[in-house]
C-alpha cells in the first residue's frame, strides 16, 4: 500500500496511507506502475453490476458469445508481443517464454470454446431405462450460473484468468476477476482486452487489490469462486465459501514426479526433466519436483540433466531462458529447501543459489539440480514453486510408484518409457488428476483436455468439457407423455397395490423388460382399480 505525501511551502505532511497496490518488476525491482486496492464495497458493487448484465447476455445465443470472444482473441494475436512483454515485466518470465506458455494456448482455448461450446452444453437426453415405456422422458439442461467470482495467481497471470473468464462468458455467466497483487496490470489488459472486443459493460469487472480484495469477493454474493493459489490460502477459500455454500473450484499445489525408466529415450528423457522443472523458473504447479530415475540409467541421466542446466542462460532482457523469480518471498522459500536439504546429506550439481551477474535487485535463483535426496527432506515434500531438480534412484517398478505416489498432493506427473504399454499401466497406477506418458508440463495449454488434481492439490476442474461443465447448473426436466394414465403408486394402498409393490419389486427393478412384461397383468388391474377411485 502506498503513502500520499502533500508538500507546502514550508513542510511536508503525509497524510493516511493510499488504497494503492504497487506493481514491480521482479527482473529489476522497478516499479512499473500502481493500480487501486479495492474495498468491500466496490467488490459488491462490481458483483452487483455484473448480476445485472449477466441477464441480457445469458439470454444471447452461443454465436453471439462467440463472436465477441473471437473479437476479443483477434486482439490478442494482432497485440501479442505487446502483451508478452507486458507478461514478461509483471511476472519476470522471459517474453518468448510468455508467447508459448501463456499467449499460444490462449489463442487456442479461444478458439475451441468460441466453436464448441454450444455442442459440449447442448440439452441431453438421459437413459431412464424402463420408465421409457411408460411414457417417461428426461432431460439435462446446462444453464449458466450468474456471477464466477475469478480470484487468479501471478505464475500465470495471462493464461489461467484468460482461459476461465472466456469459458465463463461462453457458458453465459458474468465474471468478477481480481488479479494477483504481484500482476494487477496484467489482469487490467485482460479487461481492456474484452471492452475494446465489444463486451457490454459490467459483464467483466477487474478488481485489482489484495488479499483482502478477494476475500471479499467470495463474500459479496458470486455464484462460484475459482480460485488458483497456495494451499493455505485455498483452505481459507474453502471454509469462507463453505458458510455461504458457494460451489468453488480451487487449483492448488503440485510436488510432480517424474518417473524415468531404464528403456526411456535418455536425450528426450533429460531436455524434459530440465524444461519441466525450470520453465517459468519452476514457479508452475506443474513443474516437475521429484524426478525419480532408474538405477541402472541414473548415471548417465544426471550427467545430460547437469549438462543442460548448465547451460541455460539466465539474465535480465530477451536473450534469456530463465527469468527471474515473481518474487522475493518465492526466492527465500527456494532458498530454504535448498539449504535444508544440503544440511540433510544432498549434493549439488549445478546451481545452489542465488543468480550470479544478474541484476543485483532482481530475484533471480540458479537452476539447481541435486541427488541423494530422499523423502525425509523439505525439497521433496513441501511444494518448492522454483528451479530445483531433485534426483532420486529406484529399482523396479513398484517402488517407483510408491516413490511418486508418496505425496500429500497429486496434480500431474510424467512416466518415461519406450514400452507404451508399461508407461500406460504405471500411469494408472499413480495418484495424480493428470498422468503423463513421455510428455511434461504443459498439459494446461491443451484447452480441450481437463485440468485438475486430487489430494491436496484442489478440488474440480479447467479446460475441457469437465471444465466447462463447473461454468454451468444442471437441471433435470422431467416429462410424462401419457399423463391421462394415472400412475400405479398413488393413493389409495389397497392389498392389490400392495401386491404389484411387491411385483415391482422383484421384477420391475430388474431393469429386464421381459422381467416387467410378466407383471403386465397386475398393473392393467391396478390402473383399472385406480379409474374407479
Amino acid at each position: 500500500m502506498a503513502t500520499q505525501i502533500t508538500q507546502t511551502a514550508t513542510n511536508v505532511v503525509q497524510t493516511e496511507p493510499a488504497r494503492e497496490v504497487v506493481s514491480y518488476d521482479p527482473a529489476t525491482g522497478e516499479e512499473i506502475g500502481r493500480v487501486p486496492l479495492r474495498s468491500a464495497e466496490e467488490v459488491k458493487a462490481a458483483v452487483a453490476r455484473a448480476r445485472e448484465a449477466q441477464r441480457g447476455w445469458g439470454a444471447l445465443s452461443f454465436r453471439e458469445r462467440a463472436r465477441v470472444l473471437m473479437r476479443a482473441r483477434a486482439l490478442v494475436l494482432e497485440e501479442m508481443d505487446g502483451v508478452a512483454e507486458l507478461i514478461a515485466r509483471e511476472s519476470g518470465k522471459p517474453a518468448a517464454e510468455a508467447l508459448a506458455m501463456e499467449i499460444v494456448p490462449t489463442l487456442d482455448l479461444m478458439q475451441f470454446f468460441a466453436r464448441k461450446s454450444e455442442k459440449m452444453l447442448r440439452p441431453e437426453k438421459i437413459d431412464i431405462g424402463l420408465y421409457r415405456f411408460l411414457g417417461r422422458t428426461s432431460f439435462i439442461e446446462y444453464r449458466p450460473l450468474g456471477v464466477v467470482g475469478i480470484i487468479s495467481p501471478w505464475n500465470f497471470p495471462w493464461a489461467t484468468p484468460l482461459g476461465e473468464v472466456s469459458m465463463a462468458l461462453m457458458a453465459g455467466n458474468s465474471v468478477v476477476l481480481k488479479p494477483s497483487e504481484l500482476t494487477p496490470l496484467v489482469g487490467l489488459k485482460v479487461g481492456e482486452v474484452f471492452a475494446r472486443a465489444g463486451l457490454p459493460e459490467g459483464l467483466l469487472e477487474v478488481l485489482t487489490g489484495d488479499g483482502s480484495t478477494g476475500a471479499a469477493l467470495v463474500e459479496a454474493g458470486v455464484d462460484k469462486v475459482m480460485f488458483t493459489g497456495s494451499v493455505p490460502t485455498g483452505r481459507r477459500v474453502a471454509e469462507a465459501a463453505a458458510r455461504k455454500l458457494l460451489p468453488v473450484v480451487l487449483e492448488l499445489g503440485g510436488k510432480d514426479p517424474m518417473i524415468v525408466f531404464e528403456d526411456a529415450d535418455l536425450s528426450a528423457a533429460s531436455e524434459a526433466a530440465v524444461w519441466g522443472a525450470f520453465a517459468n523458473s519452476g514457479q508452475a504447479c506443474a513443474s516437475v519436483e521429484r524426478c525419480y530415475v532408474h538405477e541402472r540409467v541414473a548415471e548417465e541421466f544426471t550427467r545430460r540433466v547437469v549438462e543442460k542446466a548448465k547451460a541455460l542462460r539466465q539474465e535480465p532482457g530477451a536473450a534469456c531462458d530463465l527469468g527471474s523469480m515473481s518474487s522475493e518471498r518465492q526466492l527465500r522459500t527456494v532458498e530454504e529447501h535448498v539449504k535444508d536439504a544440503v544440511g540433510r546429506g544432498a549434493r549439488v550439481l549445478a546451481g545452489g543459489g542465488r543468480a550470479k551477474g544478474c541484476s543485483e535487485r532482481g530475484w533471480f535463483h540458479e537452476p539447481t539440480v541435486l541427488d541423494r535426496v530422499d523423502h525425509s527432506m523439505t525439497v521433496m515434500r513441501e511444494e518448492t514453486f522454483g528451479p530445483v531438480l531433485p534426483l532420486m534412484t529406484f529399482r523396479e517398478e513398484g517402488e517407483a510408484v510408491r516413490l511418486a505416489n508418496d505425496s500429500e498432493f497429486g496434480l500431474t506427473a510424467s512416466v518415461w518409457t519406450r514400452d507404451l504399454k508399461r508407461g500406460r499401466r504405471v500411469a494408472s497406477k499413480i495418484e495424480a488428476g493428470t498422468v503423463m506418458v513421455n510428455e511434461v508440463l504443459y498439459t494446461h495449454g491443451i484447452a480441450q483436455t481437463p485440468w485438475g488434481g486430487v489430494k491436496q492439490s484442489g478440488l474440480g476442474h479447467t479446460h475441457g468439457r469437465l471444465g466447462l461443465l463447473e461454468m454451468v447448473a444442471p437441471h433435470h426436466v422431467h416429462v410424462n407423455r401419457l399423463a391421462f394414465l394415472q400412475d400405479v403408486w398413488w393413493f389409495a394402498y389397497t392389498p392389490g397395490a400392495a401386491a404389484l409393490f411387491r411385483s415391482l419389486a422383484r421384477r420391475f427393478a430388474t431393469g429386464s423388460l421381459l422381467q416387467t412384461l410378466l407383471i403386465s397383468p397386475q398393473m392393467l388391474a391396478r390402473y383399472r382399480e385406480r379409474r374407479k377411485r
